[in-house]
């Protein structure tokens, strides 16, 4: 069986996320934990960040409506200011 690990700046590319938010969202239990590889060393397993990126595909799509901006107003004549504002 073939695993690749992946190196923080691999997996910053694959997601499109910084370091930070990363470990963030791995503290958060939302985010495949990295595995350690000696030392100080860490890194991800390829196939479960892939799936997490499968996954955010799938169900992370925004609906974009285009907003339609409101009718415009009549302003008031100068009459019925004053009137009003008796």
């Amino acid at each position: 069986m073939h695993t690749t690990i992946l190196r923080i700046a691999q997996v910053r590319t694959r997601v499109g996320l910084g370091t930070t938010r990363i470990y963030q969202l791995v503290g958060d239990g939302i985010f495949p934990a990295p595995v350690r590889l000696g030392g100080r060393a860490v890194g991800w397993v390829e196939s479960e960040v892939e799936d997490w990126l499968q996954h955010r595909v799938a169900t992370g799509r925004v609906t974009i409506r285009t907003r339609t901006p409101p009718p415009p107003t009549k302003k008031a004549e100068p009459a019925q200011r004053a009137a009003n504002a008796a």
